[in-house]
């Protein structure tokens, strides 16, 4: 059963792999119409058949035409042959590097009866595929090396005629830190065994087609050319874009008949073990998506990234197994042979995906640098939590300054460590009640000297400042992000290490940004937020921390404050402070004594 499967998937893809060929001559029969029309007409004039002046004028209208149009077609073949395809940016894993994990591959294959990939490289994502690199701008195709143990190294040169080169398997680098051995061989089972139909010359010729068409139109679409080239540029794009829609379908189908195949092939392979590692998969991209957004996105924007994000994947998944009753049978897998293990260098590798990571889902430079180096998982919380905290809290006394609200009785305006929480809450308060009665309450100030609190319009009026502030902190984050250095573009030759390919827009990053801009609400709590911690810190012995699954805590007590979000939210939403000045009091934090700042 699954050998028929296997041959109606292949069977399908070849189908549809003629069909977009067809699409490619029916193109090339329209290019040359004109010059056969050319040809008959010269030749019945030759022979005497087609004579007359108005024969004459049309062998020579015809044949101007046939000229034009073959050296537009030769244009826009040469452009579709020569252009650079699209590539994703990896990290690029030679076999000296990782013997092992090749050696896993290449057995795969063998169990598959299919093509060994020509090479491995990473992605810093929760993903895995095959990637033809075989244009003549992605490299030489691999050379033929023998090995005792293993026999041939990717495939040999002296294939037959018309081989196309195995593409390159593309594994997420998440999978190999989190997942087994076994598991990654069973979730790699039907991504390998697509080797089997792109070694096809129809469905590699299709598939070269389509990616020149579609490299043809990123072409036609590059900005910054002259008149004459942008003319040029046009029809190029329209040609290309009117093939792609003639042959879309066709090669989506092929595709699915591809992946059908395929699927249909590795079910032989370790299926039960691929129950469980589809689980893996998507507890890895869970996983994964917390530790980008939540813990290296703060780090991202302090100008600071993690060097170490696969290896934080398995401590929150672990956080989370231990938090989550349903999954407590994933914590005995940790007593396996972890597939990193198959890298002779995973602390290298983790850290050339974790920059790569925070390039593609953050845009940062290419290479550490002052104000772009790495930090450990062990220096986060003070070279990360603490300065993101006393830099926001700093930020936010700027505005208030700017926006003319004096400062709590006590330090003069002019001590940097004057600001105190004090200042905020008053600011930021609806009504001028007194505060709750304790000795550790701060006296209420910073209230102007025209503010009534018989005043009727008093809610608008905290509304209002509420929005200015928030406002002014959009602007200053603006300002900064105007000020701050440029990321630097390496050179060819330092990108090609970093990424195994140039073919990736440096002008694009980031490519998959992970959040949209924040609002002013929650710029604004953040950095209440953040006036908080830092008086907990420098007034009650409160540390900041890391949690694996929500970024930066505040750990209190050998404990982790997580309750003060909804607090600062009544604060800055409806202007009560109530919440949050009890909560101060039964945390012992004094809001009237100053705080450090950056």
């Amino acid at each position: 059963m699954t050998g028929t499967g296997v041959e109606i998937g292949a069977q399908a893809a070849r189908s549809r792999a003629l069909a977009v060929l067809r699409v490619r001559s029916r193109a090339l029969a329209v290019a040359l119409l004109p010059a056969a029309a050319a040809v008959i007409l010269f030749a019945g004039g030759s022979t005497g058949h087609l004579v007359g002046r108005g024969w004459d004028v049309a062998r020579w209208v015809v044949g101007a035409v046939a000229v034009v149009v073959l050296l537009l077609a030769a244009g826009i073949g040469l452009v579709v042959a020569r252009a650079r395809p699209a590539m994703s940016p990896t990290v690029p894993i030679p076999e000296e590097s990782a013997p092992d994990l090749y050696r896993l591959v290449r057995d795969l294959a063998d169990r598959l009866d299919v093509p060994a990939p020509s090479a491995i490289a990473l992605t810093p994502d929760c993903d895995s595929w095959l990637e033809d690199r075989t244009h003549p701008a992605h490299g030489p195709p691999p050379r033929e090396e023998h090995d005792g143990a293993d026999g041939l190294r990717g495939l040999p040169t002296s294939r037959p005629r018309g081989m196309p080169v195995a593409p390159v398997l593309v594994i997420g680098s998440p999978f190999l830190w989190w997942m087994r051995v076994g598991e990654l061989r069973a979730v790699l089972a039907p991504v390998v065994a697509g080797t089997g139909p792109s070694a096809h010359p129809d469905i590699a010729a299709a598939r070269r087609f389509v990616r020149g068409l579609d490299a043809a139109v990123a072409v036609a679409s590059t900005s910054g050319r002259c008149a004459p080239s942008r003319s040029l540029c046009a029809g190029l794009g329209w040609a290309a874009r009117l093939l792609l829609r003639g042959c879309r379908e066709h090669a989506a189908e092929m595709e699915r008949g591809v992946a059908s195949a395929a699927a249909e092939r590795a079910q032989a392979v370790d299926y039960g073990l691929r129950i469980v590692a589809q689980e893996q998969v998507g507890l890895a991209y869970a996983g994964w998506d917390r530790l980008l957004t939540r813990v290296a996105l703060p780090a991202w924007r302090m100008g600071r990234w993690p060097s170490r994000l696969d290896a934080g994947v398995v401590a929150a998944l672990t956080e989370l197994s231990r938090r989550d009753r349903l999954a407590e049978g994933f914590a005995s897998r940790l007593g396996e042979r972890p597939a990193c293990d198959l890298l002779e260098e995973p602390g290298t590798v983790d850290e050339a995906a974790s920059l790569l990571a925070a390039r593609l889902f953050h845009g940062g430079p290419a290479e550490r640098g002052p104000d772009w180096a790495p930090v450990d998982w062990q220096e986060y919380p003070e070279e990360v939590v603490d300065r993101k905290w006393r830099t926001d809290a700093a930020r936010l006394h700027r505005v208030l300054d700017t926006l003319g609200v004096r400062r709590s009785p006590g330090p003069p305006a002019s001590d940097p460590y004057g600001p105190t929480l004090a200042r905020v809450l008053d600011h930021l308060t609806l009504d001028h009640r007194p505060p709750i009665p304790a000795t550790s309450a701060a006296p209420q100030a910073g209230r102007s000297d025209d503010d009534d609190p018989d005043d009727p319009d008093d809610t608008d009026l905290t509304n209002e400042r509420s929005a200015v502030l928030a406002a002014g902190l959009s602007a200053e984050l603006a300002r900064e992000e105007a000020a701050a250095p440029a990321a630097r573009t390496v050179p060819a030759e330092d990108a090609a290490l970093l990424t195994g390919t140039l073919a990736w827009d440096e002008g694009a990053l980031p490519l998959f940004p992970l959040q949209p801009p924040r609002s002013g609400r929650d710029l604004l709590a953040d950095h209440v937020t953040a006036m908080v911690c830092c008086a907990a810190m420098d007034t009650a012995g409160a540390t900041p921390g890391l949690d694996w699954l929500d970024g930066p805590a505040l750990l209190m007590n050998g404990g982790r404050a997580s309750d003060l979000g909804p607090k600062v939210l009544a604060l800055v939403e409806e202007g009560d402070p109530a919440p949050l000045q009890t909560w101060l009091i039964d945390s012992g934090i004094r809001p009237e004594k100053p705080i450090r700042l950056v």
